[in-house]
């Protein structure tokens, strides 16, 4: 399974929020064995949210989107995706009961806009906050605020598996451009990726479909490279 990720703020466009949803959906996902294609920041704008999303709904399995929810003046993430599908964005009667029965608010006392999603999106609700997200085909819409985006990722994980792997690390003490023909060499040797995080040390990251394909794998490099123990 083949994703991509969209986090919409202008807050993290210009560094006022760090963009920790990512990096948690990321790992999320790549636990599942779902490869995740693209990770895209885009502003609050309803035709760049519409351009993307129309973008990745055709090229990859299923689009998570974070941030942008909510009725105020700078929350466009639903219009978008709705623009996306050439769809309106209208009163959800299943988004109001949930807020009426389920989550003890009265949907006559928020703000306007709270209860619309795009129509025909499923509802996914928020246990942590307010505004709900959405499912409109393959393309997951979640709150921007972290406690609330994990929460409402839970309703959802199970809809995300691929192939499963198995990854083990060798932290080599030696400069990145010095085990270039070794990283060549482990990658024709085994059937693994291969990837190298430089910093005190070199720290070789093996990914393997079959554990004891890793294992091996990291063996061999181990014998091959300087270490720090």
């Amino acid at each position: 399974m083949q994703v991509a990720i969209v986090t919409v703020g202008d807050e993290i466009l210009t560094g006022d929020t760090e963009n920790t949803n990512a990096t948690w959906l990321c790992g999320q996902l790549d636990d599942r064995g779902v490869s995740v294609r693209r990770v895209t920041t885009i502003p609050d704008d309803v035709a760049d949210i519409a351009r993307v999303v129309n973008e990745y709904h055709a090229a990859y399995d299923a689009v998570i989107v974070t941030g942008g929810l909510g009725p105020t003046h700078d929350d466009r993430t639903l219009e978008g995706v709705a623009a996306a599908f050439g769809r309106e964005v209208e009163p959800s009667e299943e988004v109001r009961t949930w807020l009426n029965e389920g989550d003890g608010y009265d949907a006559d006392d928020l703000t306007e806009g709270t209860t619309h999603l795009p129509a025909g999106a499923r509802m996914l609700p928020n246990e942590v906050g307010v505004a709900p997200g959405a499912v409109v085909e393959s393309v997951y819409v979640l709150p921007g605020v972290p406690a609330e985006m994990k929460r409402m990722f839970e309703h959802v994980a199970d809809e995300f598996s691929g192939e499963q792997t198995y990854t083990t690390t060798v932290e080599a003490d030696e400069p990145e451009s010095h085990l270039i023909d070794r990283l060549a060499d482990l990658r024709t040797e085994f059937d693994v990726s291969v990837g190298s995080y430089p910093g005190q040390t070199v720290r070789v990251k093996i990914t393997a479909t079959d554990e004891s394909e890793a294992e091996r794998a990291a063996a061999w490099l181990r014998d091959r490279v300087e270490t720090s123990a």
